[in-house]
Formats: C-alpha cells, structure tokens, sequence
C-alpha cells in the first residue's frame, strides 16, 4: 500500500520532511486526518495533504486552531496553489509546501483567473430555457437552466467528450449530432441518459416537463427525495434571491462563483450579489451541510468581488467551528443562519 492511502507510512514521511526542513528530530507523534496527517511541533502545526488539497484549508486550519497551533505549514502535492491563494487571506500565518524528494520547496500562490464569457451563440438559448419555465443562467461561460436551483439543462457543443463539457467525469464520446445543443436532465449523465429514453421529443417540452418533475420535489423540502438532495446550497440561495429581506438586503441575484462547480453531485458554495437599503453592494455565499471549506471559499469571493461578503448557511448547520474559521480572516464576515 502506498504513502498516499496508509496513514501511518503518511507519517513517517511527514515526520522526515519536518525534520530535515528544520534541522531537528520530530517526536511528535501524527494525528490521522480524513484527508491526510498532521502533528504539531512547539507553536507550529505541519500537516501532508493526501490527494488534491484545494478544498483541505478549512480542515487543516481547524485542526490547529483546537491544537492552539500559531503558524501552520502545509505540505500538498496537487492544489497548492490555490491553497497558497486563500491562505494569504487569513491571520494565521500559513505556509504551502511542495514536497521534492525530502525537500520541501514553497508553493506560489495561483492567481484566481476571471470567468471566461459564455458565447453569443450559447447565450441565444437563454429565452427558450425561460419559456419552459426554467432559470437561465450563467457561470464561467457555461449556460444551463435551473428550478429552485438545480440545474435541468444545459447548453452544450457536439461533439462532447467528458460527458458533455463536465470535468470530473470518465471521458465518453456522444453519438449524437454535431453543433450547439440544449441538453435535458439533471446532470451530463442523466442527460445522456434523457436524450436516450426520450430523444423523440422536441426538447422545448422535454425541458417544460422535467421543469415540472423537479419543481414538484423541489417544492416539499421535507419530502426525501434525491431532487431535494441535490444542490441544497443552490436552494437556498433560491429562497434568499426569492426573499432578499431574509438577510437583511434590498436584491439579491445568483452571481459568477470564484471558481469552476466541478459537478453536480458534489456539495459546494454558490454566490449571489445584492444591495442593502442604502445602496451598499454586498456578496453572499450559501453553504449546506457541514463543510469546513466554506470559509476558505469565502476568501476567493472577497477577492474576486471586493465587497464585504455575508455567509448563509442553515441552521441546523451553522456550527461553531466555522465561525471560529471565519474569525480568522483579514476581512470579517457576517453569518446569517437561514431555514429552508
């Protein structure tokens, strides 16, 4: 079994790059961590990363605040960049590692590129996933339709590999027709699957009668359901965009997230922007589920925006750690806790 999957060979390679990067033994013994290991060192915490470290800051950070740790070093393979980026937006002073051999080499922060444009000819199917009773909308020049926040279509150019323009998928290649396509079902592989089972269809009725399926789940929250499970962090931002005054602003509208939603199925952060009564412009990002990254994500949308920024979570959800986490940041944040 490799170092990446056994938790003790982790450690030992943990307590080796510490060592020789400092010049001294390492005694302490690692903690294991869902995705890697950690141990502390005097006022230092060190922890090694195991897999992609992009979404690992708010749980790294969490283990050295209850450790009372005053600097942190994190030692990661894939994702340090964007680690090193938001890392830079707290008090805490946080160091990324790139491990060389036994040699651990600084990690430079990756800049956070701006959303490309959707194209013009992507953007001219906005009307026709409105008129089926969907919400048009755009992020990182994708344009798909949501209902109460989960996506139902998509708009797409054919060929497609991967799904249909989703990363993070196993690569097919569609048989369908060359061309810009709009694209029915939750998800690339649900639409695959749609077009297979239903493809007779003209896809404005398609769209108009999968509309109708998930606004009828989407509607019960309490009723459990796979649709309800699905984006909950997007229905909520829903209801906020519905009822502004929830948070205490005049307008809110669904907003370019910092970066690329890998999937559907994965829980992540979602932004809007708005105003206050005064005017004032401010962005809100919404969470659901207990997800320590929140935080992290947050500093992306501070720099991407450059507005004071509100975090919406549930209530059920609005946990203590994460406000630890965001007491750490340069720039404050307001929490607001939101019942669907």
């Amino acid at each position: 079994m490799s170092d990446r999957r056994n938790p003790r060979l982790l450690g030992v390679k943990l307590r080796t790059l510490v060592a020789e990067h400092l010049g001294t033994p390492i005694d302490a013994d690692p903690d294991s961590l869902p995705n890697g290991v950690a141990l502390r060192d005097g006022d230092a915490a060190w922890v090694i990363v195991d897999g992609d470290a992009q979404r690992s800051l708010g749980a790294v950070l969490a283990w050295a605040l209850r450790r009372d740790a005053r600097t942190l070093h994190v030692v990661a393979e894939v994702g340090g960049g964007t680690l090193a980026r938001r890392a830079s937006a707290f008090t805490t002073p946080i160091s990324v590692w790139f491990a060389e051999e036994r040699t651990l080499l600084p990690v430079v922060a990756e800049p956070l590129a701006p959303p490309p444009p959707a194209s013009a000819e992507h953007l001219g199917f906005t009307a026709r996933i409105a008129d089926a009773g969907a919400e048009p909308n755009v992020e990182h020049g994708v344009v798909f339709g949501e209902v109460r926040g989960l996506e139902v279509c998509r708009v797409v150019d054919r060929p497609t590999v991967g799904f249909l323009a989703e990363p993070g998928v196993d690569p097919v290649v569609s048989p369908l027709a060359d061309g810009v396509q709009l694209e029915v079902g939750v998800g690339g592989a649900d639409r695959e699957a749609f077009h297979m089972l239903h493809g007779e269809l003209p896809t404005s009725e398609a769209l108009a009668a999968v509309v109708a399926t998930v606004s009828r789940y989407r509607s019960a929250v309490d009723r459990p359901h796979p649709l309800n499970r699905l984006g909950r962090e997007r229905l909520l931002r829903w209801h906020a965009v519905q009822y502004p005054g929830r948070i205490g602003l005049a307008e809110l509208a669904a907003a370019e997230p910092p970066i690329r939603r890998p999937n559907l199925k994965d829980p992540v952060p979602c932004v809007a922007t708005g105003a206050r009564d005064n005017g004032d412009r401010i962005a809100v990002v919404f969470s659901a589920g207990v997800d320590l990254d929140l935080v992290p994500y947050v500093a992306d949308v501070q720099a991407m925006y450059g507005i004071p920024v509100i975090a919406a979570v549930p209530e059920r959800d609005d946990i203590a750690m994460t406000r630890d986490l965001a007491g750490q940041l340069v720039e404050p944040i307001e929490f607001v806790a939101l019942d669907l």
